[in-house]
């Protein structure tokens, strides 16, 4: 079997990991580390990849962008620039949380060099040793091609469905998943300010333990990726904006995961609110 040649930028904590997953079964992993931090650089190290300048992205087989959603639509036009030229376009894989319309931006974008395109959503965190996960679905008339990666030890699942539907898939996913943090982190606080944090905290472990117990995990795990939520939150009332009051209701997360991201990396009063409710009542 060709050992296929896989370009991810970047390396940030899902890039680098499934950077690692690649380069554990046979592929060679390609980045761009300029304008990097150390902690990038140090992921990328740590997960075998090897560091290119931006200018031989076009070289890979495929090219995986696992940005922050504000940062999808530029990087595929930055990279367009350089896909043009390209002897044998590599095949561009979408992965960023975007809405069915920005990644038709996207691949309007990179179709317009020649180079196939797949829109992909993936569910999941990021890969780990010894577990399967996360999903990656795609679609689009390309994404079979992506799914070869399957037998590198990726979980791809290929939706017959048009460019649009894996972000779509995303959008809904993540709009639950993320939002009903959202709604517990709002209420959490909102019981604290009106003095009932105690006698919601009780009630909760007695009548809703699950949900507490899942608000223990998603609400702390949100605090330093919290920024990077608020473009995807905009990006999920995008993808609902048929329905006004759904929009808002994304709208307005997008506005409290800039707040916490902002306490979070600041003075941490309503993060430590919020570590003082989850931490109620759990064994010492």
């Amino acid at each position: 079997m060709v050992r296929p040649v896989v370009a991810i930028v970047a390396p940030g904590s899902m890039g680098a990991a499934v950077g690692e997953r690649l380069v554990a079964n046979g592929v060679e992993v390609l980045t761009v580390l300029e304008g990097r931090g150390e902690a990038s650089r140090e992921r990328a190290r740590a997960a075998g990849m090897k560091a290119i300048e931006d200018s031989r992205l076009a070289q890979a087989d495929f090219v995986l962008s696992i940005v922050p959603p504000a940062a999808a639509l530029p990087f595929a036009e930055r990279v367009a620039m350089r896909l043009r030229s390209a002897p044998r376009p590599p095949v561009f894989v979408d992965c960023n949380a975007v809405s069915p319309a920005t990644v038709r931006r996207i691949a309007d974008a990179i179709g317009a060099t020649g180079t196939p395109f797949v829109d992909a959503g993936i569910i999941g965190a990021p890969p780990r040793v010894g577990a399967r996960g996360p999903n990656f679905y795609a679609s689009g008339p390309h994404a079979a091609r992506f799914k070869s990666l399957a037998s590198h030890g990726l979980e791809i699942r290929v939706l017959e469905a048009p460019i649009g539907a894996a972000s779509a898939l995303k959008m809904s996913y993540a709009g639950i998943t993320k939002g009903l943090t959202a709604v517990g982190t709002a209420m959490l606080l909102a019981a604290t300010r009106s003095g009932v944090a105690e006698a919601l905290h009780a009630e909760l472990a007695e009548s809703q333990l699950p949900l507490l117990a899942s608000f223990r995990r998603s609400v702390p795990g949100m605090f330093p990726k919290a920024y990077r939520w608020v473009a995807e939150m905009q990006e999920i009332a995008a993808f609902a904006s048929d329905d006004t009051a759904a929009a808002e209701i994304f709208r307005g997360a997008s506005a409290l995961y800039d707040r916490i991201s902002r306490d979070a990396a600041g003075e941490r009063r309503e993060t430590t609110l919020l570590e003082s409710f989850l931490s109620a009542g759990r064994p010492r």
